[in-house]
């Protein structure tokens, strides 16, 4: 047998598997019983070379391919840090990208709500006033704003700020199976909140001070809370129009998905909450402190639309079924 003639006629399935075993993590049906059908030849061909003993450096090759392929198709699990490294380039992103306008739209109404409610709080006095006594009003603008991010030692402050944004993330997340109602309901409290808060500060001219100690950690915390919020709806919207799926497959799907999402929340609200609790209020310097916050938000719109939006082109949804542990055999 001409060892190079079987080479060159086998080339192409020795590539072919080498592309499936990379990308086996977002295969579909068909291409999973591929690979399993092109494991088995190749595994043929190994045995044919071997047992020619003419090229002991394409028997080592193929010996590689093949236990890669193996672990593949057995399921075996690779390191741990290469199951969190595939999640963070993929799974997570990949979810971000395909809900996206779900959350800008989410950001977009959130947005528009504080600003109506800080604007009518700004320019009405009488609203202002039935918000507080005058003397609780000034104090909470000239102390109790900014003293709430000081007043406690940075580290615990980042803990307790985490623990309460992943909560407030979660509760948008879950309630989206009540058809998104609670949903709306947490983000318009919220927005409200923020509106309050910012009508007040604005009403007693210290807006400054509001956008100096928001803005550093606000903007990738608002984000986070903002991609809940629309993941929450998506769920919702799901049960609504679930389209050609059945009620419960679309909603399995997307809870699916959103278990990604909630677990990648966790990391992003981690950074958030080290800002706000090391920066907000603690550098001194307004506009090095806003500069964190914005090179925060544009890395992670930056993560979205260039891993995220590669990882949803090769075909990743973010449903753990995109994974599986163990390939089906091809019948």
């Amino acid at each position: 047998m001409d060892i190079d003639v079987f080479a060159a006629a086998h080339a192409q399935e020795w590539e072919r598997l080498d592309e499936l075993v990379r990308r086996r993590r977002s295969l579909t049906g068909e291409e999973i019983d591929e690979l399993v059908d092109l494991y088995q030849r190749v595994s043929t061909h190994l045995s044919v070379v071997r047992s020619s003993g003419q090229d002991p450096e394409l028997a080592g090759r193929l010996t590689s391919q093949v236990a890669r392929a193996r672990s593949a198709v057995t399921g075996s699990h690779a390191s741990s840090w290469t199951d969190v490294t595939g999640f963070f380039t993929r799974v997570f992103p990949a979810v971000l990208y395909r809900l996206r306008w779900w959350w800008i739209g989410v950001t977009a109404g959130t947005l528009a709500v504080a600003t109506v409610t800080g604007v009518w709080i700004a320019t009405n006095p009488e609203v202002l006033a039935a918000l507080g006594t005058p003397e609780s009003i000034a104090r909470y603008v000239e102390h109790d704003f900014a003293n709430y991010y000081v007043e406690n030692p940075a580290g615990s402050f980042a803990a307790q700020v985490w623990t309460n944004n992943a909560w407030v993330a979660a509760q948008a997340i879950i309630f989206g199976v009540a058809f998104g109602l609670p949903t709306i309901g947490v983000l318009f409290l919220n927005a409200v909140n923020l509106g309050m808060a910012g009508g007040m500060m604005f009403a007693m001219g210290r807006g400054d001070v509001f956008f100096a100690l928001i803005l550093p950690h606000g903007l990738l915390e608002m984000t986070a809370v903002f991609v809940a919020g629309g993941v929450g709806l998506k769920i919702g919207w799901s049960l609504i129009a679930p389209g050609e799926r059945t009620r419960l497959r679309a909603l399995g799907e997307e809870a699916r998905a959103a278990i990604a999402v909630v677990l990648g929340l966790v990391v992003v609200l981690f950074i958030s909450g080290l800002i706000e609790g090391l920066v907000t209020g603690w550098i001194t310097n307004t506009w090095v402190a806003i500069g964190i916050g914005v090179v925060a938000e544009v890395l992670f719109f930056v993560y979205v639309y260039t891993v995220g939006r590669k990882a949803y082109l090769e075909g990743v949804t973010g449903d753990i079924e995109d994974a599986p542990a163990a390939l089906p055999v091809a019948g």
